[in-house]
């Protein structure tokens, strides 16, 4: 799915509907943000310029927890306590950067980008 380009849809000043005077570059083309959410891990794939591909989870059920010295653990993810990002993530159980997870080795804060990164990787915060 492709979403709308802000140059190649707008109006004239005079209200005038403006034409485009060519389509769509494949480097312009974009999808719609991945929200990954709590659930049984699942990535997908997207190629980037030059070839390369990308993964972004979609939805996760596992983070490497550190406990801020160095040591990690893999914990399962019980559910989103708070998010600064938006609050409906909340409710909705979307882990964002900045996130605070309740997982079984405690309360910890998402340090990656899940979307970017393809993992989740939280700092504990207390226990």
């Amino acid at each position: 799915m492709t979403r709308a380009i802000e140059n190649l849809t707008k109006r004239k000043a005079t209200g005038g509907r403006s034409r485009p005077q060519r389509g769509r570059r494949a480097f312009e083309r974009d999808g719609y943000a991945i929200e990954p959410v709590v659930g049984e891990t699942s990535m997908r794939a997207s190629r980037r310029r030059g070839g390369s591909v990308s993964t972004g989870l979609v939805s996760a059920d596992m983070a490497n927890v550190s406990d801020g010295t160095g040591k990690g653990v893999r914990s399962k993810i019980l559910r989103v306590k708070k998010s600064p990002a938006n609050r409906d993530y909340e409710r909705r159980g979307v882990i964002t950067r900045g996130a605070v997870i309740e997982t079984e080795a405690g309360e910890a804060m998402v340090t990656s980008r899940p979307t970017d990164d393809g993992v989740v990787n939280a700092v504990l915060t207390k226990k």
